[in-house]
């Protein structure tokens, strides 16, 4: 069963877009068999994530980074596995630690079962991905180690907040760069290496790669705002109902510490709050900056690929990158 890249990203040339179907599709199929056990209860806790769907990013960032290298190279597609499985084990402790009860339109792991069960099912992922790493090589399971670091310790710093004396805004960038960026960064560089792209292309494609994550979800906390539930498939101002600061409420909160809406967004926006909360941070100047953030994320990203080869994989990811910007309004 084959899962659909990210975004409907259009790809001009045939042969990219037959290559990166069937990575999807073979990444999909060991991503199922990888998570089979003899306990039938453990397979079924494990398969509620993969089958709650999703859209594969970073498979999609691994099969895209490899075409600079060999893209036949046998150890692309586990690869692409290993990135998922941390990336969904990761997600069955945020749905602890969110207290969440949907993920993808499903009940959560936590919600249907319990929070043990989840964060077990969560450690049984990352042990799957570990097992598969281990035939590739010693320095992909350091880079594995790196970035699984990195993923700790953002949600260490989400969970303890700002520190006395820290810019909030910057700890907020820092900690979307650890949670977010960091994966979406292995995955370039996971590209790049398993397919013996030189190593130039695989520090530009994972800085790269790291840039377009952050500016995702920036793009994603923009929406949270901006967005209607008709263009988005979403409810509105989720994060202020649940008293997320987001960057445009960070900045809205550091430019007009008295105002109406400051008061509205100190903490978790009421029900009966939301549509002039909403309102007034659509017409604040820090939804522009916070827009301007995400592009200045996105000029990262395209100085990188800018001095990638002229191949279609390249076109593609620069074509990726207009996509983020223009999503975000």
């Amino acid at each position: 069963m084959s899962a659909p890249p990210v975004v409907d990203l259009p790809i001009r040339d045939e042969r990219l877009a037959q290559d990166i179907a069937n990575g999807l599709a073979a990444v999909e199929k060991l991503l199922r068999s990888s998570v089979e056990s003899e306990d039938t209860f453990v397979t079924e806790v494990s398969k509620h994530g993969i089958e709650a769907g999703g859209k594969r990013f970073r498979t999609l960032m691994v099969l895209l980074a490899a075409q600079f290298g060999d893209p036949s190279a046998p150890g692309i597609v586990p690869g692409a596995v290993v990135i998922e499985l941390t990336h969904l084990g990761s997600l069955y402790h945020d749905d602890v630690m969110d207290e969440a009860q949907v993920r993808r339109g499903s009940p959560s792991a936590n919600a249907r079962w319990t929070n043990t069960v989840a964060i077990l099912t969560g450690d049984y992922l990352f042990a799957q991905a570990s097992d598969i790493l281990a035939d590739l090589g010693a320095d992909l399971i350091r880079v594995q180690a790196q970035t699984f670091s990195r993923l700790v310790q953002g949600q260490i710093r989400e969970t303890i907040g700002v520190r006395e004396g820290e810019d909030p805004i910057a700890h907020y960038i820092e900690v979307l760069a650890d949670k977010t960026g960091s994966l979406i960064a292995a995955s370039g560089r996971f590209g790049a290496m398993l397919s013996g792209a030189p190593a130039d292309v695989e520090e530009r494609l994972s800085r790269a790669c790291e840039a377009v994550g952050v500016a995702w979800q920036l793009g994603d906390d923009l929406l949270d705002v901006a967005s209607t539930s008709t263009e988005s498939g979403k409810t509105p101002g989720t994060d202020l109902r649940e008293g997320i600061r987001t960057l445009p409420v960070l900045y809205a909160l550091a430019e007009d510490p008295g105002s109406r809406l400051a008061e509205l967004l100190a903490g978790p926006v009421a029900e009966e709050d939301l549509d002039e909360a909403l309102t007034l941070l659509r017409a604040h100047p820090g939804m522009q900056r916070a827009r301007d953030e995400l592009v200045a994320w996105m000029d990262r990203a395209r100085a990188d690929l800018a001095g990638l080869p002229d191949i279609p994989a390249k076109e593609a990811f620069l074509a990726l990158c207009d996509y983020v910007v223009e999503r975000s309004g």
